[in-house]
Protein backbone atom coordinates (compact mmCIF):
# COMPACT_ATOMS: atom_id res chain seq x y z
CA UNK A 1 0.00 0.00 0.00
CA UNK A 2 1.17 3.45 -1.08
CA UNK A 3 1.75 5.44 2.03
CA UNK A 4 1.92 9.49 2.53
CA UNK A 5 2.61 12.00 5.23
CA UNK A 6 0.59 14.89 5.75
CA UNK A 7 2.39 17.80 7.00
CA UNK A 8 -0.41 20.32 8.70
CA UNK A 9 -3.90 19.38 10.12
CA UNK A 10 -5.82 22.34 9.14
CA UNK A 11 -8.50 22.64 6.31
CA UNK A 12 -6.20 21.51 3.66
CA UNK A 13 -4.05 19.10 5.77
CA UNK A 14 -7.05 16.90 6.96
CA UNK A 15 -8.92 17.08 3.21
CA UNK A 16 -5.99 15.64 1.85
CA UNK A 17 -5.56 12.79 4.41
CA UNK A 18 -9.63 11.97 3.40
CA UNK A 19 -8.95 12.23 -0.44
CA UNK A 20 -5.61 10.14 -0.12
CA UNK A 21 -7.35 7.39 1.77
CA UNK A 22 -10.36 7.43 -0.66
CA UNK A 23 -7.37 6.61 -3.17
CA UNK A 24 -6.25 3.51 -0.89
CA UNK A 25 -3.14 5.23 0.53
CA UNK A 26 -2.23 4.80 4.03
CA UNK A 27 -1.72 8.60 6.13
CA UNK A 28 -0.18 9.48 8.74
CA UNK A 29 -0.97 13.20 9.57
CA UNK A 30 1.19 15.32 11.44
CA UNK A 31 -0.25 18.38 13.48
CA UNK A 32 2.19 20.84 15.44
CA UNK A 33 -0.46 21.70 18.05
CA UNK A 34 -1.55 19.88 21.12
CA UNK A 35 -5.17 18.70 20.00
CA UNK A 36 -6.65 18.24 16.57
CA UNK A 37 -8.87 21.00 15.92
CA UNK A 38 -9.80 24.48 14.21
CA UNK A 39 -9.38 27.77 15.71
CA UNK A 40 -11.58 31.04 14.04
CA UNK A 41 -14.85 32.77 12.80
CA UNK A 42 -16.52 31.85 9.63
CA UNK A 43 -15.29 30.41 6.67
CA UNK A 44 -17.03 30.17 3.41
CA UNK A 45 -17.60 27.32 1.17
CA UNK A 46 -18.34 27.93 -2.51
CA UNK A 47 -19.60 25.52 -4.70
CA UNK A 48 -17.10 24.24 -6.12
CA UNK A 49 -15.23 23.38 -2.81
CA UNK A 50 -18.60 21.71 -1.43
CA UNK A 51 -18.47 19.41 -4.74
CA UNK A 52 -15.05 17.84 -4.17
CA UNK A 53 -16.27 17.56 -0.37
CA UNK A 54 -19.63 15.46 -1.31
CA UNK A 55 -17.36 13.46 -3.66
CA UNK A 56 -15.07 12.96 -0.39
CA UNK A 57 -18.19 11.45 1.17
CA UNK A 58 -18.05 14.67 3.48
CA UNK A 59 -21.59 15.26 4.78
CA UNK A 60 -23.20 18.18 6.27
CA UNK A 61 -22.46 21.10 3.99
CA UNK A 62 -25.36 22.09 1.88
CA UNK A 63 -25.05 22.80 -1.75
CA UNK A 64 -26.83 26.40 -1.01
CA UNK A 65 -27.38 28.80 1.36
CA UNK A 66 -30.81 30.99 1.45
CA UNK A 67 -30.14 34.90 1.65
CA UNK A 68 -33.95 35.96 2.64
CA UNK A 69 -32.93 39.62 2.62
CA UNK A 70 -31.02 42.09 0.12
CA UNK A 71 -27.19 41.49 0.68
CA UNK A 72 -24.78 43.44 -1.54
CA UNK A 73 -21.98 46.57 -0.85
CA UNK A 74 -22.86 49.62 0.96
CA UNK A 75 -21.35 52.79 2.33
CA UNK A 76 -20.98 53.23 6.51
CA UNK A 77 -24.27 55.48 6.33
CA UNK A 78 -26.22 52.57 4.82
CA UNK A 79 -26.88 53.91 1.24
CA UNK A 80 -26.84 50.84 -0.86
CA UNK A 81 -23.94 50.73 -3.47
CA UNK A 82 -23.89 47.33 -5.27
CA UNK A 83 -26.81 44.86 -4.60
CA UNK A 84 -25.77 41.18 -5.16
CA UNK A 85 -28.90 39.61 -6.81
CA UNK A 86 -27.52 42.54 -9.50
CA UNK A 87 -24.72 40.27 -10.89
CA UNK A 88 -26.29 37.12 -9.92
CA UNK A 89 -23.83 35.50 -7.97
CA UNK A 90 -23.12 32.33 -6.31
CA UNK A 91 -23.80 32.45 -2.58
CA UNK A 92 -21.66 29.99 -0.48
CA UNK A 93 -22.37 27.69 2.47
CA UNK A 94 -21.35 29.82 5.60
CA UNK A 95 -19.67 27.24 8.57
CA UNK A 96 -17.82 28.62 11.52
CA UNK A 97 -14.10 26.45 10.86
CA UNK A 98 -14.55 24.01 13.46
CA UNK A 99 -17.65 23.07 12.66
CA UNK A 100 -16.60 21.97 8.77
CA UNK A 101 -13.01 20.35 10.19
CA UNK A 102 -14.95 18.43 12.17
CA UNK A 103 -16.93 17.17 9.99
CA UNK A 104 -14.01 16.32 7.48
CA UNK A 105 -12.09 14.43 10.38
CA UNK A 106 -15.53 12.47 10.90
CA UNK A 107 -14.27 10.51 7.51
CA UNK A 108 -10.82 9.40 8.82
CA UNK A 109 -11.18 6.04 8.92
CA UNK A 110 -8.05 3.15 9.89
CA UNK A 111 -6.25 4.22 7.07
CA UNK A 112 -5.54 7.16 8.44
CA UNK A 113 -3.45 8.06 12.15
CA UNK A 114 -3.37 11.10 13.76
CA UNK A 115 0.01 12.19 15.57
CA UNK A 116 -0.27 15.45 17.58
CA UNK A 117 2.02 17.34 19.19
CA UNK A 118 4.54 16.82 16.43
CA UNK A 119 6.74 19.48 15.38
CA UNK A 120 9.16 18.99 11.43
CA UNK A 121 12.04 20.37 11.30
CA UNK A 122 13.58 18.27 8.81
CA UNK A 123 12.63 17.00 5.06
CA UNK A 124 14.90 14.92 2.46
CA UNK A 125 13.95 12.64 0.08
CA UNK A 126 15.12 10.36 -2.44
CA UNK A 127 13.77 8.70 -5.66
CA UNK A 128 11.91 6.57 -4.22
CA UNK A 129 10.17 8.36 -1.07
CA UNK A 130 10.54 11.69 1.56
CA UNK A 131 11.55 11.24 5.09
CA UNK A 132 10.89 13.43 8.01
CA UNK A 133 13.22 14.18 10.60
CA UNK A 134 15.12 11.44 10.33
CA UNK A 135 12.28 8.92 11.69
CA UNK A 136 9.46 9.04 9.78
CA UNK A 137 9.46 7.07 6.10
CA UNK A 138 6.55 7.62 3.49
CA UNK A 139 6.51 7.83 -0.62
CA UNK A 140 4.99 11.08 -0.73
CA UNK A 141 4.77 14.24 1.88
CA UNK A 142 1.83 16.55 1.82
CA UNK A 143 2.87 19.95 3.01
CA UNK A 144 0.00 21.51 4.49
CA UNK A 145 1.74 23.52 7.23
CA UNK A 146 0.38 26.48 6.14
CA UNK A 147 1.63 30.30 5.15
CA UNK A 148 4.79 30.17 6.86
CA UNK A 149 5.52 26.16 5.95
CA UNK A 150 8.50 25.00 7.13
CA UNK A 151 8.63 22.62 4.23
CA UNK A 152 8.51 25.31 1.66
CA UNK A 153 11.24 27.13 3.25
CA UNK A 154 13.48 24.15 3.57
CA UNK A 155 12.43 23.03 -0.30
CA UNK A 156 12.58 26.96 -1.24
CA UNK A 157 14.94 28.85 0.98
CA UNK A 158 15.45 31.39 -1.56
CA UNK A 159 11.77 32.14 -1.79
CA UNK A 160 10.53 35.56 0.06
CA UNK A 161 7.65 34.19 1.30
CA UNK A 162 4.63 36.12 3.44
CA UNK A 163 4.20 39.93 2.56
CA UNK A 164 1.70 42.19 4.50
CA UNK A 165 -1.21 43.28 2.34
CA UNK A 166 -0.83 46.89 4.80
CA UNK A 167 -4.42 45.88 6.39
CA UNK A 168 -5.39 44.08 9.69
CA UNK A 169 -8.46 41.95 10.48
CA UNK A 170 -10.84 41.35 13.00
CA UNK A 171 -13.50 38.32 13.57
CA UNK A 172 -15.88 37.38 15.68
CA UNK A 173 -19.57 35.75 15.70
CA UNK A 174 -22.55 37.52 17.40
CA UNK A 175 -25.02 35.02 18.82
CA UNK A 176 -28.18 36.93 17.87
CA UNK A 177 -30.93 37.33 14.77
CA UNK A 178 -30.63 40.18 12.48
CA UNK A 179 -33.42 40.82 9.71
CA UNK A 180 -30.24 41.92 6.87
CA UNK A 181 -28.75 39.83 4.57
CA UNK A 182 -25.55 40.70 5.23
CA UNK A 183 -22.74 41.53 2.51
CA UNK A 184 -20.09 44.33 2.83
CA UNK A 185 -19.75 48.00 3.63
CA UNK A 186 -16.84 50.04 2.56
CA UNK A 187 -15.92 53.09 4.19
CA UNK A 188 -12.23 54.92 4.32
CA UNK A 189 -9.60 52.33 4.33
CA UNK A 190 -12.17 50.08 6.53
CA UNK A 191 -14.72 47.71 5.48
CA UNK A 192 -16.78 45.31 7.19
CA UNK A 193 -18.81 42.42 6.31
CA UNK A 194 -21.14 39.86 7.93
CA UNK A 195 -23.38 36.58 6.72
CA UNK A 196 -25.16 34.32 8.33
CA UNK A 197 -23.91 30.52 9.36
CA UNK A 198 -25.83 27.81 8.32
CA UNK A 199 -26.92 26.74 11.90
CA UNK A 200 -28.06 30.38 12.55
CA UNK A 201 -25.83 33.08 14.39
CA UNK A 202 -23.78 35.33 12.41
CA UNK A 203 -20.10 36.04 10.92
CA UNK A 204 -18.76 38.98 11.31
CA UNK A 205 -14.94 40.02 10.21
CA UNK A 206 -14.11 43.52 9.31
CA UNK A 207 -10.33 45.22 7.94
CA UNK A 208 -8.43 48.09 8.86
CA UNK A 209 -5.60 50.01 7.33
CA UNK A 210 -3.14 49.86 9.75
CA UNK A 211 0.87 48.90 10.63
CA UNK A 212 1.90 45.16 11.25
CA UNK A 213 1.69 43.96 14.72
CA UNK A 214 -0.32 46.57 16.88
CA UNK A 215 -2.01 44.93 19.47
CA UNK A 216 -4.64 46.89 22.05
CA UNK A 217 -8.03 45.53 23.13
CA UNK A 218 -9.82 44.17 20.12
CA UNK A 219 -12.92 44.93 21.29
CA UNK A 220 -12.48 48.54 21.60
CA UNK A 221 -10.92 49.13 18.88
CA UNK A 222 -13.34 47.67 16.44
CA UNK A 223 -16.00 49.26 18.63
CA UNK A 224 -14.15 52.83 18.21
CA UNK A 225 -13.99 52.01 14.36
CA UNK A 226 -17.17 50.65 12.94
CA UNK A 227 -19.56 51.87 16.15
CA UNK A 228 -21.27 54.09 13.95
CA UNK A 229 -21.68 52.54 11.38
CA UNK A 230 -25.65 51.52 9.91
CA UNK A 231 -27.66 49.23 11.69
CA UNK A 232 -27.00 46.07 12.22
CA UNK A 233 -23.27 46.70 12.66
CA UNK A 234 -23.24 48.18 16.40
CA UNK A 235 -25.73 45.33 17.49
CA UNK A 236 -23.30 42.65 16.16
CA UNK A 237 -20.54 44.29 17.85
CA UNK A 238 -22.21 44.26 20.99
CA UNK A 239 -23.26 40.69 20.97
CA UNK A 240 -19.68 39.05 20.18
CA UNK A 241 -18.28 37.94 23.37
CA UNK A 242 -14.97 37.12 21.72
CA UNK A 243 -12.88 39.52 18.85
CA UNK A 244 -10.11 37.74 16.89
CA UNK A 245 -7.46 39.77 15.33
CA UNK A 246 -4.93 38.95 12.55
CA UNK A 247 -2.74 40.64 10.48
CA UNK A 248 -3.44 39.82 6.58
CA UNK A 249 -0.26 38.52 4.65
CA UNK A 250 -0.33 36.56 1.51
CA UNK A 251 2.07 35.02 -0.35
CA UNK A 252 4.60 37.14 -3.09
CA UNK A 253 4.36 36.37 -6.75
CA UNK A 254 5.44 34.16 -8.79
CA UNK A 255 4.84 31.28 -6.34
CA UNK A 256 6.77 28.39 -6.20
CA UNK A 257 6.57 25.33 -7.62
CA UNK A 258 3.56 23.13 -5.48
CA UNK A 259 5.68 19.91 -6.57
CA UNK A 260 9.71 19.28 -5.66
CA UNK A 261 10.20 15.25 -6.23
CA UNK A 262 7.83 13.53 -4.06
CA UNK A 263 6.81 16.77 -1.83
CA UNK A 264 3.73 18.49 -2.98
CA UNK A 265 2.02 21.89 -1.22
CA UNK A 266 -0.92 22.42 -0.66
CA UNK A 267 -3.20 25.13 0.55
CA UNK A 268 -2.10 28.33 2.74
CA UNK A 269 1.92 26.27 2.06
CA UNK A 270 1.36 26.49 -1.63
CA UNK A 271 -0.58 29.79 -2.49
CA UNK A 272 -1.92 32.09 0.50
CA UNK A 273 -3.72 34.76 -0.45
CA UNK A 274 -5.80 37.59 1.08
CA UNK A 275 -9.24 36.63 2.45
CA UNK A 276 -10.68 39.41 -0.01
CA UNK A 277 -12.46 36.22 -2.44
CA UNK A 278 -13.32 34.39 0.43
CA UNK A 279 -11.29 31.44 -1.61
CA UNK A 280 -8.42 30.64 0.75
CA UNK A 281 -9.70 27.29 2.41
CA UNK A 282 -12.05 26.27 -0.68
CA UNK A 283 -9.01 26.43 -2.66
CA UNK A 284 -6.56 24.19 -0.35
CA UNK A 285 -10.39 21.77 -0.57
CA UNK A 286 -9.89 21.84 -4.32
CA UNK A 287 -6.24 21.33 -4.16
CA UNK A 288 -6.86 18.00 -1.82
CA UNK A 289 -9.33 17.03 -5.02
CA UNK A 290 -6.90 17.58 -7.55
CA UNK A 291 -4.22 15.94 -6.19
CA UNK A 292 -6.45 12.88 -5.50
CA UNK A 293 -7.53 12.67 -8.89
CA UNK A 294 -4.40 12.83 -10.70
CA UNK A 295 -2.72 9.95 -8.11
CA UNK A 296 -5.98 8.09 -8.73
CA UNK A 297 -5.90 8.69 -13.17
CA UNK A 298 -2.03 8.23 -13.46
CA UNK A 299 -0.14 4.95 -11.70
CA UNK A 300 3.43 6.54 -12.30
CA UNK A 301 3.33 9.34 -9.20
CA UNK A 302 5.62 11.83 -10.12
CA UNK A 303 3.62 12.12 -13.37
CA UNK A 304 0.95 12.81 -11.48
CA UNK A 305 2.50 15.60 -9.03
CA UNK A 306 3.58 17.25 -12.12
CA UNK A 307 0.05 17.21 -13.76
CA UNK A 308 -1.14 18.41 -10.15
CA UNK A 309 0.95 21.80 -10.11
CA UNK A 310 0.07 21.91 -13.79
CA UNK A 311 -3.43 22.34 -12.96
CA UNK A 312 -3.29 23.90 -9.72
CA UNK A 313 -0.51 26.91 -9.57
CA UNK A 314 -1.90 28.64 -13.00
CA UNK A 315 -5.68 28.66 -11.02
CA UNK A 316 -4.61 29.61 -7.32
CA UNK A 317 -1.81 32.27 -8.88
CA UNK A 318 -5.03 34.39 -10.78
CA UNK A 319 -6.97 34.19 -7.06
CA UNK A 320 -3.23 35.47 -5.50
CA UNK A 321 -3.96 38.09 -8.13
CA UNK A 322 -7.62 38.96 -7.85
CA UNK A 323 -7.72 38.61 -4.31
CA UNK A 324 -4.98 41.18 -3.91
CA UNK A 325 -6.20 43.80 -6.07
CA UNK A 326 -9.80 44.00 -4.63
CA UNK A 327 -8.36 44.06 -1.70
CA UNK A 328 -6.48 47.09 -2.60
CA UNK A 329 -9.53 48.71 -3.93
CA UNK A 330 -11.66 47.89 -0.71
CA UNK A 331 -8.84 49.97 1.06
CA UNK A 332 -8.71 52.91 -0.69
CA UNK A 333 -8.22 56.09 1.59
CA UNK A 334 -8.95 58.76 -0.91
CA UNK A 335 -12.71 60.21 -0.87
CA UNK A 336 -12.05 61.46 -4.87
CA UNK A 337 -10.91 58.23 -5.64
CA UNK A 338 -13.51 56.08 -3.25
CA UNK A 339 -16.05 57.81 -4.88
CA UNK A 340 -15.44 57.12 -8.38
CA UNK A 341 -15.05 53.32 -7.10
CA UNK A 342 -18.59 53.76 -6.03
CA UNK A 343 -19.75 54.93 -8.35
CA UNK A 344 -18.55 52.68 -11.21
CA UNK A 345 -19.94 49.62 -9.07
CA UNK A 346 -23.15 50.85 -8.97
CA UNK A 347 -23.19 51.42 -12.59
CA UNK A 348 -21.83 48.05 -13.19
CA UNK A 349 -24.73 46.90 -10.61
CA UNK A 350 -27.62 48.58 -12.78
CA UNK A 351 -25.83 47.55 -16.77
CA UNK A 352 -25.39 43.62 -15.01
CA UNK A 353 -28.99 43.68 -13.80
CA UNK A 354 -30.19 45.14 -17.21
CA UNK A 355 -28.11 42.35 -18.60
CA UNK A 356 -30.03 39.90 -16.78
CA UNK A 357 -33.27 40.77 -17.01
Amino acid sequence: MSTAIVVGAGIGGVTAAVALQRCGWQVSVLERAPELGEVGAGISVWPSAVAVLEELGVKGVEKAAVVSKPAGMRKPSGRWVLAAADFGVEIPVMIHRAQLHELITAEFGPAVTVRTGYTVTKISQDETGVTVNDELRADLVVAADGIRSVVRSTLYPEYGGPRYSGYTAYRGIADLEVDDGGGETWGRGRRFGFARLIHGRIYWYATANQPAGRGGDHAAVIAAEFGDWHDPIPKLLAGTENVLHSDIYDLGLPLVPFVQGRVVLLGDAAHAMTPDLGRGACSAIEDAGALARQLRETPEVTTALSQYDAERRPATTKLVKRSRVIGRVGQLENPLVRALRDGLFTIGGKLAGLRRR
